[in-house]
């Protein structure tokens, strides 16, 4: 039997354990904790290779490579899916299996996945396992097998699978519609290829390893971490990153704003998108205009705050319309940007809505917000601005945009600095912008409720009225020269095959005049018996002359 002293004695040196446990683990909080000074990233060249990273010390890493292979620098359709679904595949070292399990043991996360502008290869792991994820990612990007049996039992079924959610996101579906019609190419390319796009034409194994090597170059891609040891990780992508090629990186047209309207009939449900010219993103440099991000807040239309209807100036003009969302958004890129409204719900209900927001946005142009109105849009989108750069996922992805662009990294200070610039005056401005110019309308869902971009209040036909041309174009005095001759459509187009026929050398143009030649015969009938067979031109012509012979009236 154990006497009382002793458990009394074991006790004490327990509860001394764990005392000097939990001292311990302060300890080493606070340690962590003096390390988070800063997020802003730093930057360095490691062999022709950007690398960023921001040392926030914690127990876990993110790496990233970032390459500029979004689906706006694809040569042709899906490219950028499929170089997307090759990573962490069968490489030259290990095939597709070993780099799984070895991945799990370490408890790491692989994920791959692509924007309009950049393809990002990812891994989140612990952090004294850096070297081994860094190898892992190096290998990806220079030693990837891309081998017809993966392609055609894995890839290409992926991509089928993609295409089908696609055609059931009628949100998902506005929103390419309206960056097709905005931007057209580059910009304008869907992020998934429609399942109407002959992929067959465009899509394989060697197609897509041909853009690899234009995409993984050491020009063309950054690699971008959040918790990693700066030195260790230099080191260790200059040592696993030195077989990249080094050729030169993938280039795009500069991105031109078109706008115009599309209508697609649909029987999954309602979506509707206005969209405008917006702003680049911050590391895209001096392009960046953060009044459009602040617009986008005044504008608002989901509710920061759950169950709430939302005070912005969207929410309360949507309030009246039971049954529909609206939601603003800014999609920034390097060097443009894409303002845009949702609408989703009941085809009657976005009628009305979009109405009601075209005229919210015609009263920021006359200046009708409140001040109040203003601090709060100001504050939201100066919220998201470092919300998502302190995100390690976006802050990851558009440090690593902006690198390989010729930006610059995500500052904090310079982000927050900017908004204090935005004053009344420049939204006003940029209301007025965008409702002088054309705007981008898409409609998906019942086409015979959802509104035309005329019903609601927008601009569709930019031309200048008759008045406003010169006279020489003016369109009231503009005629068909054969019209005003006096010919007949037919009669026209008969001169003018002759003279076509004229122009030819001999041997063509007796060969043209053969197959011009026409003969139609007709015999008129009397009591039942067949008159003289005749030459229907000779019997016109005979007629006319007669006719013409005759006594006038």
């Amino acid at each position: 039997m154990i006497s009382r002293s002793t458990i009394r004695i074991n006790v004490q040196l327990a509860l001394r354990r764990q005392c000097c446990a939990q001292q311990a683990n302060r300890r080493g909080f606070a340690v962590a904790n003096s390390g988070l000074t800063s997020f802003s990233y730093n930057t360095s060249d490691v062999g022709g290779i950007k690398v960023a990273n921001r040392d926030v010390l914690g127990p876990t890493t993110k790496l990233a490579v970032v390459a500029k292979a979004g689906t706006r620098y694809e040569p042709a359709p899906g490219l950028s899916t499929g170089l997307e679904q090759f990573a962490f595949k069968n490489t030259l070292k290990r095939s597709a299996l070993r780099l799984t399990r070895e991945s799990e043991l370490l408890g790491g996360q692989l994920v791959a996945y692509h924007t309009r502008e950049a393809l990002v290869i990812e891994a989140k792991f612990l952090r004294e396992d850096l070297p081994y994820f860094t190898e892992l990612l190096g290998e990806v990007v220079s030693h990837t097998k891309y081998t017809p049996h993966e392609y055609h039992e894995q890839v290409e079924h992926v991509i089928h699978v993609a295409q089908e959610r696609l055609l059931k996101d009628v949100s998902a579906r506005a929103i390419d519609s309206a960056h097709g019609l905005a931007f057209h190419r580059g910009l304008g390319a869907p992020l998934i290829p429609s399942a109407s796009t002959p992929l067959s034409n465009y899509l394989h194994e060697e197609s897509i390893e041909a853009f690899a090597e234009r995409a993984y170059t050491k020009s063309n891609i950054s690699v971008v971490a959040n918790g990693a040891d700066p030195v260790e990780l230099i080191k260790w992508v200059g040592e696993f990153f030195d077989e990249a090629p080094d050729f030169a990186a993938l280039t795009s047209e500069p991105t031109k704003y078109y706008g115009g309207e599309e209508r697609i009939t649909h029987t999954s449900g309602n979506a509707f998108v206005i969209a405008f010219p917006g702003s680049s993103s911050f590391t895209a440099g001096s392009s960046y205009k953060p009044e459009l991000a602040v617009l986008a807040a005044l504008l608002g239309g989901k509710s920061t705050i759950k169950w709430s209807p939302g005070f912005s100036l969207l929410s309360k003009a949507a309030s009246s319309f039971p049954g529909v969302s609206v939601t603003t958004s800014q999609f920034a890129y390097s060097d443009a940007g894409l303002l845009t409204i949702l609408f989703n719900g009941p085809a009657g209900a976005i009628r009305g809505a979009s109405a009601d927001a075209v005229k919210v946005i015609k009263s920021i142009a006359e200046g009708s917000f409140s001040k109040e109105d203003l601090t709060k849009a100001i504050a939201l989108a100066k919220y998201r601005a470092l919300e998502e750069g302190q995100s390690t996922e976006a802050g990851l992805v558009s440090t690593g945009s902006g690198l390989v662009h010729g930006g610059v990294a995500f500052d904090f200070g310079e982000v927050a600095k900017s908004f204090e610039s935005v004053i009344a005056d420049k939204l006003k401005t940029a209301a007025k912008t965008m409702l002088a110019g054309k705007a981008t309308v898409s409609a998906i869902g019942d086409l015979h409720v959802l509104p035309f971009a005329e019903d609601i209040g927008l601009k569709q036909n930019l031309v200048k009225p008759s008045s406003q041309l010169p006279h020489n174009l003016s369109t009231h005095t503009m005629a068909f020269a054969w019209k005003a001759s006096g010919l007949t459509y037919n009669k026209y187009l008969s001169v003018a095959a002759q003279v076509v026929r004229r122009s030819l050398k001999d041997n063509k143009r007796l060969q043209a005049e053969k197959r011009g030649e026409t003969e139609l015969r007709f015999a008129k009938w009397t009591n039942g018996k067949q008159g003289d067979v005749k030459n229907v031109a000779e019997a016109n012509a005979a007629a006319m002359a007669e006719h013409a012979s005759g006594p006038s009236s």
